[in-house]
């Protein structure tokens, strides 16, 4: 299935436009993020704890932040962590178990105004627009969920909730 459309440019020529989130290089691709009112050490030591880690993997046994490390959770989801850049990025193969190949993920702690921190979830080489909009959805209710947790942390802050997709 192809599924870009032609389009009539201003010259009268016809060009195929892709879809939204379609790459050239990495197949379909999405992005969410959002700020959090923590440091970016909280959000470091919230998104590698077994809490946050229920977000974005599922149920793991213990998980050593480290490159080459495989994970399996109860949920399905498989992969293994290729970059590790402690209170910075983790960049991995990401799976779940009805697909019929592994995409990358990469997550950010990226530090935002008045001491506050975002977190940017982009995973690429999704194999269609479907699988694209069902992790867009996966994503956002992950960082909802993390945002929730980061209020724990921080009762009572009343900041905004900032969401941006990309």
């Amino acid at each position: 299935m192809n599924p870009s459309r032609d389009v009539m440019k201003s010259s009268g020529e016809r060009q195929a436009v892709k879809p939204v989130g379609q790459t050239t290089s990495a197949g379909f691709q999405i992005g969410v993020r959002r700020t959090f009112p923590i440091s970016g050490q909280e959000a470091w030591t919230l998104l590698v704890s077994p809490e946050g880690m229920m977000h974005w993997i599922g149920e793991v046994g213990s998980l050593e932040m480290k490159p080459g490390e495989s994970f399996a959770s109860v949920e399905g989801i498989t992969g293994e962590l290729r970059v590790v850049k402690p209170m910075e990025q983790l960049r991995m193969r990401w799976q779940r178990k009805d697909w019929k190949h592994p995409s990358t993920l990469q997550i950010r702690i990226l530090p935002a105004s008045q001491g506050q921190t975002t977190i940017s979830f982009h995973q690429e080489k999704l194999e269609d627009m479907h699988a694209r909009e069902v992790m867009k959805d996966h994503w956002e209710q992950a960082l909802n969920s993390l945002k929730e947790m980061a209020g724990e942390i921080k009762r009572g802050s009343g900041k905004e909730n900032n969401n941006e997709q990309i």
